[in-house]
């Protein structure tokens, strides 16, 4: 590890017994117990056999949920799971409390490793990307191909709407936050994330807000909550200040599969100028760039971006192993 990633700490706090989390039409979860961590993992039945894998990395403060709208899109083309990171979702925090980029990436190689699923179309959002990209780096035999939705690798000039989320890795700011919003409801803390994430907040529908209030209840009744967020920040803020070969741009540089990058014109977190760069760096790259997404084009826009990872396998003969039929809706 780094001397500038998180010093690894030991687990101070014992998993509570809280609501249960959300589980959509056809899919299904269950716990993987692994060395040092365990882990939720989201699925959903294979339509055949013989299908790919493909597996799907949230961002900070997001869970495997965050993948519900495309997951379904692709059961034609991959045989589709979703991790919970370490501390997020529905899977307890690392007995050594190593919330950095690498001990993230760490836990899904762990996960690829004990699956013998690799390897995987791999999928990563924000925090996601940062992870996804180092495991692509480091452990190329695991990934077929990387899908990254505004990934967040490092911006010289960070995004001001993007600072309050950066601040979060400073000492002592979680807890000032903490005591600042506890006054909060549930549905003021969603509308604040949405708006965030959100290109266009108004497309969330009635059911899924309500949802999103229901999960947002149930973290915040969690006593490591705010310490996996602060973490995490700081993790990816440190990860940022790596240079040589740890620095994520080197590593972006060395991933060796097809790469099909996705970025939203009204991303307030991630720079839509890092697009070209991103483009660049990848050494075979396809650009999707969406004028109206946000964050999280997954959830904003899934077919569309179902429609582009299909094409995806298709231009780099990965369509062959998914076999010739796929799901109609990837189509649209």
């Amino acid at each position: 590890m780094s001397s500038t990633e998180l010093p690894s700490v030991p687990a101070t706090t014992v998993t509570p017994r809280v609501g249960a989390v959300r589980v959509a039409a056809g899919e299904r979860l269950r716990s993987v117990g692994l060395p040092g961590i365990t882990l939720t993992v989201r699925s959903r039945p294979p339509a055949r056999e013989g299908l790919p894998p493909a597996l799907y990395v949230h961002g900070l403060g997001g869970s495997s949920q965050n993948w519900s709208g495309l997951m379904p899109l692709l059961d034609g083309l991959v045989e589709s799971e979703a991790i919970d990171l370490p501390g997020f979702g529905d899977s307890p925090p690392p007995d050594d409390g190593d919330y950095s980029v690498t001990g993230h990436a760490r836990a899904v190689i762990r996960y690829l490793d004990s699956a013998d699923r690799g390897p995987v179309h791999l999928f990563g959002n924000s925090l996601g990307g940062a992870v996804t990209t180092r495991v692509a780096a480091i452990r190329p035999d695991l990934v077929r191909t990387l899908t990254l939705v505004s990934p967040a690798l490092p911006e010289i000039r960070v995004q001001r709407t993007a600072v309050p989320t950066a601040l979060l890795s400073v000492p002592g700011v979680a807890a000032l936050f903490t005591r600042f919003t506890k006054d909060w409801s549930a549905e003021q803390r969603v509308r604040g994330v949405m708006g965030l994430c959100y290109g266009d907040p108004s497309v969330v529908t009635p059911e899924a807000f309500r949802n999103a209030v229901e999960e947002m209840e149930r973290r915040l009744a969690l006593p490591y909550f705010w310490d996996a967020m602060t973490r995490s920040s700081r993790g990816l803020v440190n990860a940022y200040t790596l240079g040589g070969q740890h620095g994520l741009w080197r590593q972006a540089e060395r991933v060796l599969a097809p790469a099909l990058l996705i970025y939203g014109g009204r991303d307030q977190l991630v720079g839509f100028r890092m697009a070209r760069r991103a483009a660049r760096a990848f050494r075979e790259s396809r650009l999707l760039t969406l004028p109206d997404a946000g964050h999280v084009a997954m959830m904003e826009y899934p077919e569309t971006v179902a429609t582009a990872f299909r094409e995806l396998l298709a231009d780099t003969g990965e369509l062959a192993d998914a076999g010739t039929s796929s799901a109609s809706s990837a189509r649209s």
